[in-house]
């Protein structure tokens, strides 16, 4: 099942390489479109994640993982298939109606499944079994950049032809790999007292209903982690070819083999950070998150030499993976496993937030006029400020709660709770 859940994120983490087509559509033997236009149809895929995740997420609570995954798979492959019908400059709207709007919700419901239905078979390692969850959607671009530029290549003015084939791809996939999916015999009980089968590093004393949640500080204070660090990482990811070309002069072959190997880091800071969470705390690998990303967002526009970009490009990679890899076994620390797929669904809007800001404010801030060091700073900067975040954030006072959603960040004068500490 865990081989299955990996493939899955494999093939919906394809839109990691969308890097490679937006560059191919600015071309003049192609479309044209300026770096802004290029990276809308990738901002809008992302924006709506959070709509197809809640949904995901509610339903497999609910239902199953099975049916919703295979639901999602197949509305996921339909969108990529049907923007391979935008095939002039002036089909931008089936593009971002297919590639974006239709296949955006399918993959986050597709998403949500495997994160929270394997949180509920491996509660003794949440973070690491988490990472492993989402490793595959990282390394989805390992795979699909190579294999989009050999299809772009084949008909490089109209490079929309190739997600046909990716779309066709994806939907066999997803049908084999998501016809496995189930939940375990035994499911977590809201009140059952902590034993064996909800031990280790996620436990909770309470499950936390997605209203009650929403009551809490902490719910904010972690969506914001996640907002920060997509932003940061994805605004790399969305201009990762461009700027290997420009900034370090890499050829378009080179750069589309560079996102493709980057893919690998994306992947694996996934598992990486998902174990250091276990192992140092969740708050601590945040800081770590963060402030990596923002100090190698700074260097970035100055690595001329191809080496140290990929190296730098690689970290952002590595920890942008980190925080999908990390995040949602936290969720299930503070709020426990029960509801996890619908909580998790919900602060997913911080995926979808930076998802469209972080791509159209680099591609804003570069311009025509090519300006990596203004963009990157800004988004270098912003994000060492919320380093602030992981510090003030700690866990809910579980024995504060009140059913009618009362009392749920801890702070009934009084009472003590459990509180956050370096390790969960």
């Amino acid at each position: 099942m865990l081989v299955c859940a990996v493939l899955v994120q494999l093939a919906i983490g394809s839109v990691y390489a969308w890097s490679v087509f937006a560059k191919a559509l600015q071309s003049d033997a192609a479309f044209g479109w300026s770096k802004s236009k290029a990276a809308v149809p990738f901002s809008v895929v992302i924006g709506m994640i959070f709509v197809g995740s809640y949904v995901g997420g509610r339903l497999q609570d609910r239902r199953g993982p099975r049916v919703v995954a295979m639901t999602g798979g197949v509305i996921y492959a339909i969108g990529v298939i049907l923007a391979s019908f935008a095939q002039s400059p002036d089909a931008f709207w089936l593009l971002v109606l297919g590639y974006g709007v239709i296949g955006g919700f399918g993959l986050g419901m597709v998403y949500i499944v495997p994160i929270a239905m394997l949180q509920k078979w491996f509660p003794d390692k949440p973070g690491l079994i988490t990472g492993l969850a989402v490793a595959g959607f990282g390394f989805g671009a390992v795979v699909t950049a190579p294999v989009g530029q050999a299809l772009i290549d084949k008909s490089p003015s109209v490079p929309t032809k190739a997600f046909l084939w990716l779309g066709i791809g994806y939907l066999v996939i997803l049908l084999i790999c998501t016809s496995v999916f189930r939940n375990p015999a035994v499911r977590v009980d809201a009140g059952a007292s902590t034993k064996a089968a909800v031990a280790g590093p996620a436990t909770t004393t309470r499950e936390f209903t997605p209203s009650e949640a929403l009551h809490t500080k902490q719910w904010y204070l972690l969506t914001a982690i996640l907002t920060m660090s997509v932003t940061a990482g994805i605004s790399l990811i969305a201009v990762a070819a461009g700027t290997a070309s420009d900034v370090a002069g890499y050829s378009k072959t080179s750069a589309a083999a560079l996102v493709g190997v980057l893919g690998l880091f994306n992947g694996a800071g996934r598992i990486l950070w998902g174990w250091l969470s276990d192992m140092l705390g969740k708050m601590p690998a945040f800081m770590g998150i963060l402030g990596i990303q923002g100090i190698c967002l700074l260097l970035i526009p100055h690595a001329a030499n191809a080496a140290l970009f990929a190296v730098l490009a690689a970290l952002v990679y590595t920890c942008y993976g980190g925080g999908f890899g990390t995040m949602p076994s936290t969720a299930g620390g503070f709020f426990g496993v029960k509801n996890v797929g619908a909580i998790y669904g919900l602060m997913l809007i911080g995926w979808s937030i930076g998802g469209v800001v972080g791509p159209l404010l680099i591609a804003s801030l570069i311009g025509s006029q090519k300006a990596y060091n203004l963009g990157f700073t800004v988004i270098g900067v912003i994000t060492l400020v919320a380093l602030v975040l992981p510090l003030i954030t700690k866990k809910p006072r579980h024995d504060g709660v009140a059913a009618d959603g009362r009392d749920l960040g801890g702070n009934t004068p009084g009472r003590r709770g459990t509180r956050d500490t370096a390790r969960h």
